[in-house]
């Protein structure tokens, strides 16, 4: 990895790394975990980033065993929380109900009649009983068309920062780690963040707002041009490139980086998320930049010669 960033890669490094990224799910999942460690180094300059990161000078003897000790209670922490994740969140997804793949977004209607749209890569279960229609978000993004219920059973949505219980509503749900991002389009939504009995916030028809486990904030103005993933585009108002390039990566497998030199320049148009190359393309229609495929699963947004 460090290699293919040194730009001192050779065409048997880039096969190489090919194949690693086709040879399981995961390894991709990997990647997308590094675009976002990329975006965080983009702010700071590349002598004080990546030269730090790649240096090699070897290190004296006793700083080199204080910096190896750090390191391995680092690895052993990683490890840990790697294999907790796997163990809880990961295993969950990969026996959900309902589950997409990267670039896919999938329509499901359920029991009931509720319709749920499943963003790329994420995943729900479902439980119906006698006393409530509860879906389970374990990872990406949904939209949700509820159906009247012939029974008056509440429709909720479980997701890990709490609970949210649609009042005949459409309304999509994003699971964003800490935070989720709720935003209602028709009715209305009530959030019970982490384990509350008693809802804190009404979000009506055109609001948005974001919650944790403790609190959420105060409403905002939705907007449609978020919800239009579960059409099969993005639609881009004045974005920034560097947002532009995040929201795609979510629709493609492997690793879409934005280049620090054009982060700030502006997106507007309408792109499709079913052929993320074919977006690509369309971008340098009206944005002075190049499309570089390093690889198949490695691309570089940068700017355009002159």
């Amino acid at each position: 990895m460090a290699r293919l960033w040194s730009g001192e890669a050779s065409a048997a490094d880039r096969a190489a790394c090919d194949a690693w990224l086709a040879a399981h799910p995961d390894h991709l999942r990997a990647w997308r975990r590094l675009q976002v460690m990329d975006a965080k180094l983009a702010g700071v300059s590349e002598p004080a980033s990546r030269s730090v990161l790649l240096e090699s000078r070897p290190l004296a003897s006793a700083a080199r065993r204080k910096a190896l000790r750090a390191l391995g209670i680092a690895a052993a922490a990683t490890a840990s929380a790697t294999l907790l994740w796997r163990e809880s969140g990961r295993w969950g997804v990969l026996t959900a109900d309902h589950r997409s793949a990267v670039g896919e977004i999938r329509d499901v209607t359920l029991a009931d009649g509720t319709r749920v749209v499943l963003d790329s890569d994420s995943a729900i279960d479902v439980r119906f009983d006698g006393h409530e229609r509860r879906v389970i978000l374990l990872a990406g993004e949904i939209l949700v068309s509820t159906a009247v219920d012939a029974r008056g059973r509440p429709f909720r949505v479980q997701s890990r920062q709490g609970m949210v219980q649609a009042l005949g509503t459409r309304f999509t749900l994003r699971d964003a780690g800490p935070l989720a991002h709720l935003a209602v389009y028709e009715g209305a939504v009530d959030i019970y963040p982490g384990a509350a009995t008693q809802a804190v916030l009404r979000v009506h028809d055109g609001e948005r707002t974001r919650f944790d486990q403790h609190h959420a904030e105060a409403p905002a103005k939705a907007r449609e041009a978020d919800a239009a993933w579960a059409r099969g585009v993005l639609l881009a108002e004045d974005m920034r490139l560097a947002d532009f390039t995040a929201r795609l990566a979510r629709y493609r497998s492997g690793f879409l980086r934005c280049d620090p030199a054009v982060a700030e320049l502006r997106v507007t148009g309408v792109f499709p998320l079913r052929d993320t190359d074919r977006a690509l393309h369309n971008l340098t229609l009206g944005v002075p930049v190049y499309i570089r495929y390093h690889t198949r699963y490695w691309v570089t947004v940068g700017p355009r010669a002159r």
